[in-house]
C-alpha cells in the first residue's frame, strides 16, 4: 500500500540523530482527513513529557472545515509502550537530548504514525562542517565519474 510521508528536512540539517522509533498519534476525525488531504506542517515541532506522558507540541493541522474553530497548533498525545517511554524520558533528562518528528506517515493499516527521533542539537560550526564534507564527496565522486569515462 501506498504511505503518504510528510517529512521534517529541517531536523536532519539542525540535529544529529541518535536513536529513532516509530510511535502512534492520538488524533481527531478532522485532523486525519487534513492529513490525507495534505493539509499539515512538522517543521517546528517536538515531543514534550508532560506528566510522565509524551505530548508533540507545534505541529501544525490546518481544519478540514473553514469553519471550524479548532486550535491548529493543540497539543496530541503519542502512544509509546511503558518501557520505551522511561527509555525516552531518562534519555532526555540525563543525557539532554531532544524528541523530534522526522516523518508523518499512513502506514499499510490506514494508521497515522510519527517517526520520533532522539536528537542532540548541532551547533553552527558542526553544520558548516557536515556541509563541507558533503561537498567534498560529491566533487570525488564527479571526478571519479570523469576518470572512468
Amino acid at each position: 500500500m501506498d504511505k503518504k510521508i510528510f517529512k521534517n528536512k529541517k531536523a536532519l540539517h539542525d540535529y544529529e540523530i541518535i536513536e529513532k522509533l516509530e510511535v502512534g498519534i492520538v488524533l481527531e476525525g478532522f485532523e486525519v482527513k487534513s492529513i490525507r488531504s495534505g493539509n499539515i506542517n512538522i517543521m517546528n515541532s517536538y515531543a514534550n513529557f508532560i506528566d510522565n506522558e509524551l505530548f508533540l507540541q507545534d505541529m501544525h493541522i490546518s481544519p478540514y472545515k473553514i469553519n471550524q474553530s479548532i486550535d491548529p497548533y493543540r497539543k496530541r498525545k503519542l502512544l509509546l509502550h511503558k518501557k520505551q517511554l522511561l527509555h525516552l524520558q531518562s534519555s532526555v533528562s540525563q543525557k539532554r537530548l531532544t524528541l523530534i518528528p522526522l516523518n508523518l506517515y499512513i502506514n499499510e493499516k490506514q494508521k497515522v504514525k510519527v517517526e520520533l527521533a532522539l536528537c542532540k542539537g548541532l551547533k553552527s560550526y558542526d553544520k558548516r562542517q557536515k556541509e563541507s564534507d558533503k561537498q567534498n564527496k560529491k566533487t570525488i565522486n564527479q571526478l571519479k565519474k570523469c576518470n572512468k569515462i
